[in-house]
């Protein structure tokens, strides 16, 4: 059995703060650094661009796990492997030939994700799930933090758990948008391997405290 991973969404830190929660998350039981690219195009929000994805690569001691909300991703995969990302993952939506994407993502050395929308089936995934590391499956409608989670994403976990397990697939399940301490253990339980968590880190007291009691949670 494999640990379950918390990522910190970096989109919810200080901004004016970014090397102080940066450093948080270093410190922290956190595993990775959830970073979330924005183009204003698929996404109907802009969020920072490869500078500060550069910058917060220099001072991350963790895998920075990168998400890219954007349009004809294959332009800048090279880009973001430059940058230092360890995972790249795209966007189901965005990619006319998926598979191709996920060769050129591994070809860079990064291991390659594939994020779903709500609207969107997890079978979809099924041909090419040998080839996925990872799926982000968005508990949220993608753009903006501090949305409400969506219920049905549980069925999606579980559905998409059985395909892995069907085709003997590696794959990480991962959920994005609205994790919490209410639902982190029903979806670890429905079969998650890794619980991106951003406002609810970010805005609370104590965020390294709040990442312990999550990692705590989902312990099983």
């Amino acid at each position: 059995m494999t640990s379950k991973l918390i990522a910190p969404s970096v989109l919810a830190a200080d901004f004016a703060n970014l090397q102080r929660d940066i450093e948080m998350i270093n410190q922290s039981e956190a595993d990775w650094f959830h970073i979330d690219i924005m183009d204003g195009v698929f996404v109907p929000n802009i969020s920072f661009g490869m500078p500060v994805l550069r910058d917060i690569a220099k001072h991350a001691s963790k895998t920075i796990d990168v998400h890219l909300m954007i349009v004809d991703p294959d332009r800048y995969i090279k880009t973001f492997a430059d940058l230092g990302s360890n995972i790249l993952t795209v966007h189901y939506e965005a990619c006319t030939h998926l598979h191709r994407t996920l060769q050129a993502i591994k070809a860079e050395g990064m291991k390659a994700g594939v994020a779903i929308n709500p609207h969107t089936n997890v079978s979809l995934l099924e041909d090419t799930i040998h080839d996925i590391d990872l799926v982000c499956i968005m508990s949220v409608n993608p753009g903006f933090g501090g949305q409400s989670f969506i219920e049905n994403t549980y069925h999606k976990v579980k559905k998409l758990k059985e395909i892995i397990k069907r085709n003997n697939a590696n794959t990480l399940i991962e959920i994005d948008g609205g994790v919490t301490d209410k639902n982190a253990k029903k979806l670890i339980d429905a079969g998650a391997d890794v619980l991106v968590a951003g406002s609810f880190v970010f805005k609370s007291e104590n965020p390294t405290k709040t990442i312990k009691e999550l990692k705590e949670i989902i312990k099983t």
